[in-house]
């Protein structure tokens, strides 16, 4: 519970940065701008202290019950600020929605020159958070985790990516492109970790095989 304390707190206080900060920078797409991406020798020792346990059930669930995509700020909403920092050349409207930029899909590479063929995807899945311990939580813990900008649970993809993905877990479903399994596993390992999300075996399994693509 203090743990759980610890991020919640840590979470409101870097919204409030976000929202002080506005749409104002553009960064060029890729891992380095996932927010919080552990080393992989961090991610191994997470993956280690997660609790295993059989998923949940779907009992209850829906989308609306983690609401998204927030405001944070400046008319911007949790969509176009992921938009903004995993793009390049990224040029707003007075609304802050993206009318131009360039994306690389860090699931399979795919070049996006349109914001309309760009998904916010989260890395641990709604209903997968769901079946692993945050049908326990209140909304608004629901609603930090579906809108986190401070962990590397948001990214943007291409929209076939995301659709193949839909719910699975990595022992299900992983990136076609090779190359990004580590960042994958860190940033899937690190949410989990953060919100004390429970892992299957075969989920723990497949981690701990992604993880070992690291060369470091």
């Amino acid at each position: 519970m203090r743990r759980m304390r610890q991020w919640w707190a840590s979470g409101i206080a870097a919204m409030a940065l976000v929202t002080a900060a506005g749409c104002t920078s553009s960064h060029p797409g890729g891992t380095a701008n996932l927010p919080g991406l552990p080393t992989a020798k961090i991610a191994r020792k997470e993956l280690a202290g997660l609790t295993v346990a059989p998923q949940g059930t779907m009992s209850g669930y829906s989308r609306a019950m983690f609401p998204h995509w927030a405001e944070q700020g400046a008319h911007c909403y949790t969509r176009e600020k992921v938009l903004e920092r995993d793009g390049t050349g990224v040029q707003h409207d007075a609304e802050c929605r993206a009318r131009s930029g360039r994306w690389t899909s860090a699931y399979d590479g795919k070049v996006l020159t349109s914001a309309a063929q760009v998904d916010i995807d989260h890395t641990v899945p709604l209903a997968n958070a769901w079946r692993s311990g945050a049908s326990t939580w209140t909304q608004e813990q629901r609603t930090k985790f579906a809108n986190d900008l401070t962990h590397p649970q948001l990214a943007a993809v291409s929209a076939d990516s995301n659709r193949a993905k839909g719910d699975q877990s990595p022992d299900q479903w992983a990136p076609p492109l090779h190359s990004y399994w580590c960042a994958y596993a860190r940033s899937w390992v690190s949410v989990k970790a953060t919100y004390q999300l429970t892992v299957t075996t075969a989920e723990e399994n497949r981690l701990t095989e992604m993880l070992d693509t690291c060369t470091a």
